[in-house]
């Protein structure tokens, strides 16, 4: 069984539901992948198959009791992937902010105003310990780089699903054009489709009030 899908992140909007709730959503771009090579757990040491996107190759992750194993050639389409309704998790690089303080990067409380250290409100405070170890522990927070790092977001809400484009209830890391991994949890329980407004419809209710 095949869980899991590539696309770009085209952008983050607003819907309503059929139920009238306002929700974030974001849009994926998809499209039809080519199935270039298939890994074998005899052979590779697990299962996977690896697609071609532009001028590169992925994997994709599938169960291993999968009943039918899809060929080298075959085009795989996202929606026999994941269909309205389905509990996803979506995969991707955060967005690189570049150099960052504590304050702004661990959300450091920082220190007070007053009792002499006017100019030290967003600086970290002290990092190490006494004679005993007399050293910083490795891992300590400090500032330092923020962002660009492999980021999942958890049990997002397929809304809609068409062969080029994916519609996922919330936010999704990543920049504009980047890549992001789509794979299938489950499903909702409690699925409310998306509100669609035909536009060709809304042009014909104006002519005839006109």
């Amino acid at each position: 069984m095949i869980t899991g899908f590539i696309g770009t992140k085209i952008g983050q909007t607003q819907g309503f539901t059929q139920t009238g709730v306002r929700i974030p959503i974001s849009k994926v771009s998809v499209v039809s992948l080519p199935i270039v090579s298939i890994k074998t757990k005899e052979k590779d040491g697990y299962t996977a198959l690896q697609v071609s996107v532009g001028a590169k190759k992925r994997e994709i992750p599938i169960k291993e009791d999968s009943v039918t194993m899809p060929n080298v050639g075959d085009i795989l389409k996202i929606t026999e992937v994941v269909k309205p309704g389905d509990i996803v998790d979506v995969t991707g690089i955060s967005k690189g902010k570049g150099f960052a303080g504590v304050v702004k990067r661990h959300h450091f409380k920082g220190g007070p105003r007053t009792h002499g250290q006017s100019d030290r409100e967003r600086a970290p405070g002290s990092i190490g310990q006494t004679t005993t170890p007399g050293r910083v522990y490795k891992g300590k927070r400090m500032a330092g780089r923020m962002g660009h790092n492999k980021v999942t977001v958890k049990n997002l809400t397929v809304m809609d699903a068409t062969d080029n484009e994916i519609v996922i209830k919330g936010l999704i890391p990543g920049i504009i054009n980047g890549i992001v991994m789509i794979k299938k949890v489950g499903e909702s329980k409690k699925f409310s489709p998306l509100y669609k407004v035909q536009i060709e419809e809304i042009k014909e209710g104006i002519k005839d009030a006109s």
